[in-house]
């Protein structure tokens, strides 16, 4: 079991270092730009793999990986609405362990994939630990609208990243019963196309915001352009990199030999895999539950290790 949940611990150690780059970036950039940016920078770099060394958009599969990038990114439209009113744990903790707990039966319905009881138990295991990790520390003196609301949003944000995990497992389906062979980097650059059409989507109207805004309260004025990207470009480069290069092509990997709900359950531990980055580029200094969390997790993930 090692080699197939290899690429699921490389995803989670990858997208965990890139939250410590998008969150640099960010702050110099904004959200909408640096998404773009960073999704541009890694369709390019896996588009030069996948034409030169790939199959490039061709295959019959690639309708699903591009459906695929399309609801995936799609469902971060979710995310940045439930983050204002649940903040990032509480969001985190549902979008991470409702997609864990979503994927699975969508794909056993579908695509008839069924999980031992072990692999079961550990991933359940997995997610405890997620949860006591991640549970916001004090009484939520949020109003029950709001609550509602924002507990809607992350659904169909868990929704939308299972979705898009089990699309990813169909295609790889279609494509190995139409005797087609499409490598892990190509298939997420086809994934990637999806979602820099959706971020581009979300940065036209960000722009067109920031410009109305600009007019109302011309004291606002955003960094100049060579400013900007002269502080922001490593940031924005590491994300790629590490993020929609590195991690979303291991993810592809994981997909096309794991099971989605065992691949999403190791996933889910990507905030916990945050805390020794954060710690390193940050200075956030991790609290007992974190850390007791994160060992229930990776104690999860390794007794994983041993089902068959």
């Amino acid at each position: 079991m090692i080699a197939p949940v290899l690429p699921s611990v490389l995803t989670a150690i990858m997208w965990a270092a890139s939250v410590v780059f998008a969150t640099r970036s960010a702050r110099i950039m904004g959200g909408s730009e640096a998404n773009f940016w960073r999704l541009t920078f890694a369709t390019i770099l896996l588009g030069i793999w996948a034409y030169a060394f790939g199959q490039g958009t061709s295959g019959v599969s690639f309708p699903l990986f591009l459906f695929s990038g399309i609801i995936g990114v799609g469902a971060d439209v979710f995310l940045f609405q439930a983050l204002p009113r649940l903040g990032s744990r509480l969001s985190a903790l549902i979008i991470q362990c409702g997609s864990a707990l979503f994927a699975p039966m969508v794909e056993w319905l579908w695509l008839g994939t069924r999980l031992t009881s072990w692999q079961i138990l550990w991933c359940l295991t997995i997610l405890v630990g997620v949860a006591i990790s991640l549970a916001p520390g004090k009484h939520l003196s949020i109003k029950r609208s709001t609550l509602l609301a924002g507990v809607s949003f992350g659904v169909l944000a868990a929704i939308g990243n299972g979705m898009g995990a089990v699309l990813t497992r169909k295609g790889y389906e279609v494509a190995r019963e139409a005797g087609q062979h499409i490598d892990d980097a190509t298939s997420a650059f086809q994934r990637l196309i999806g979602g820099l059409f959706v971020a581009g989507v979300f940065l036209l109207v960000a722009r067109r915001r920031e410009v109305a805004r600009q007019i109302e309260e011309p004291q606002l004025r955003p960094l100049p352009e060579r400013e900007k990207w002269r502080r922001a470009w490593p940031w924005v480069l590491g994300n790629a990199l590490a993020g929609q290069t590195i991690g979303v092509t291991c993810y592809q990997w994981a997909l096309h030999t794991t099971p989605t709900g065992v691949v999403l359950a190791i996933v889910s531990t990507t905030p916990i895999a945050v805390i020794p980055f954060a710690y390193r580029f940050e200075g956030e200094r991790p609290h007992f539950r974190s850390i007791l969390g994160g060992v229930i997790a990776v104690a999860g993930v390794a007794l994983l290790l041993t089902c068959r």
